[in-house]
């Protein structure tokens, strides 16, 4: 050891605990963070102090642990309101006992981790400290078996900020220490630390840490792109919003007005669907880290902060209201009856057997009241009784695919969903009669005098039927053999089988009017 390094040991600020009896009580019931002030310890390498939350996570337990918690029980907002009323420790300890909480599927910084190994390897200690609840500080510590002792929040002290600050300084005495962070509530640590280390910190926080701290090391990390907004806003899933032409094509009202009006119907969908997916990311996110595919979701796998991806829910929603009322007030109640029922499935009827795909096919039916309202006509009820068919048939197919897919897997049952791996054939058979059931409404239609009614040549859609027989039939083929993506409809999207199928049979339909 250099003599520069030993004399600035000798001459650090010590606590009077210290100076005192020449040993410190550890912190908490984990491996202690004890620190004993005989000279050979001293003289010992200067342990590496990390936060948990947007650092070793790339993630924030308590956000997630609340969501949750709501998603299972979402009366209990009354309960997270009375608990917070306590202060952020009494919340954090109403929240510290997650059933589904599993450190092995967490989102960890691999950046971080190569940092506190290579401490190890110098034979420093390592210590996690962090804001969340002791109980899940502890779950993670003993799960990465890297630390050698933590100090966390308990149900009347909220370790952040000046708080941990103060601990750390009691154990290690200030600048006894190196630290890892990441936030505003880091800072007060940092100006303690022999070492400041920094990751994912926005412009500000890393001004303020420039200015008070000489010693800083910013670890390389990959920030949010366009196209990881993209993924997590699913503008691929917009086409589903398309459904709001139909009742445009079917009325054949092509005056600028309702074409103007359809445009903005979509985008209004497009926006509220949107926030509704982030909102329903927030709930899963546990679920969806289990799952084969799912688990590559950008809030799953901490690409995006769930701070970030908080915020910009009502921002969508917002946009979307401001949106609706340019085009009709009819619009806009059909809007908030399916903002109502998208979140009534992500906290209530995706858990609930066959409700949730009621629910899902609903939600179709839905964008083509919608689109109705835009141009102020009244749907065919023929219509919405073969739409409600047509994707209560592709629901249950998504279902049958998730069953498919944890069986071949060898995954257990899942805790999000009411079904099990023994459900998979009454599943795909229901399945099977809904879709059946939408085109023996096709037919009823094609020979009915409403039929006759919109179209010229009402017998071109006799034709069509078919066609779409034959995609309903191999879309349950391919999940049968596990072929289908875990969503049907992306699936026909990308398909050039699917997409030429449906394009014969709208053609078909053309050439009826």
């Amino acid at each position: 050891m250099s003599e520069l390094h030993r004399e600035f040991l000798l001459q650090r600020d010590f606590p009077p605990e210290l100076q005192e009896d020449d040993r410190l009580e550890p912190t908490h019931a984990s491996p202690s963070a004890v620190c004993p002030g005989n000279l050979e310890t001293l003289l010992q390498p200067c342990p590496l102090v990390v936060d948990l939350d947007g650092t070793l996570l790339r993630s924030d337990l308590l956000i997630e642990t609340a969501f949750a918690e709501l998603g299972r029980r979402p009366y209990s907002a009354v309960d997270l309101a009375k608990a917070l009323c306590g202060g952020k420790a009494s919340l954090k300890h109403h929240l510290s006992q997650p059933v589904d909480f599993d450190p092995a599927f967490l989102p960890y910084d691999e950046e971080v981790l190569t940092v506190i190994r290579a401490a190890r390897e110098q034979g420093r200690a390592i210590y996690l400290a962090s804001a969340s609840h002791e109980r899940l500080v502890s779950a993670v510590s003993e799960y990465l078996g890297l630390f050698d002792g933590w100090f966390a929040t308990n149900e009347t002290t909220n370790c952040a900020a000046d708080v941990k600050a103060e601990k750390l300084i009691a154990a290690f005495g200030k600048g006894g220490f190196d630290y890892i962070g990441n936030d505003v509530a880091d800072l007060p640590v940092w100006r303690h630390a022999a070492k400041s280390y920094a990751i994912r910190t926005s412009a500000a926080v890393a001004k303020k840490l420039a200015r008070q701290c000489a010693n800083v090391q910013h670890l390389p990390y990959e920030k949010a792109t366009w196209r990881t907004w993209a993924r997590l806003l699913r503008l691929h899933q917009y086409v589903k919003n398309g459904l709001v032409f139909v009742p445009l094509l079917i009325s054949q009202v092509f005056d600028t007005q309702s074409m103007v009006n359809t445009g903005l119907a979509f985008l209004a969908f497009s926006l509220c669907a949107s926030g509704v997916y982030i909102l329903n990311d927030l709930v899963d996110l546990q679920d969806d880290r289990g799952h084969r595919t799912k688990c590559r979701r950008p809030l799953a796998c901490g690409d995006i902060p769930l701070s970030d991806a908080i915020a910009v829910i009502p921002i969508l929603l917002l946009l979307a209201l401001a949106v609706a009322i340019m085009v009709t007030p009819g619009f806009v109640l059909v809007l908030a009856g399916y903002f109502a029922l998208t979140t009534a499935y992500s906290f209530f009827f995706k858990r609930k057997m066959i409700l949730d795909v009621v629910a899902l096919a609903s939600l179709y039916t839905t964008r083509v009241i919608g689109g109705a309202a835009a141009i102020s006509v009244w749907p065919s009820p023929w219509l919405l009784a073969f739409m409600m068919s047509w994707f209560l048939s592709l629901a249950l197919v998504k279902r049958y695919t998730e069953l498919i897919g944890r069986r071949t897997a060898r995954l257990p049952d899942s805790k999000g969903r009411d079904y099990r791996k023994a459900d998979i054939g009454m599943v795909g058979a229901l399945a099977a009669g809904a879709g059946m059931n939408a085109l023996t409404l096709f037919a009823l239609y094609a020979a009915s005098d409403n039929a006759r009614d919109v179209y010229e040549r009402p017998g071109m859609l006799w034709l069509a039927g078919p066609v779409l027989a034959c995609w309903i039939a191999r879309i349950l083929m391919l999940a049968h053999r596990g072929q289908m993506h875990d969503d049907p409809v992306v699936f026909a999207i990308r398909d050039k089988v699917s997409l030429a199928t449906l394009a014969v049979a709208g053609l078909f339909v053309f050439f009826a009017m």
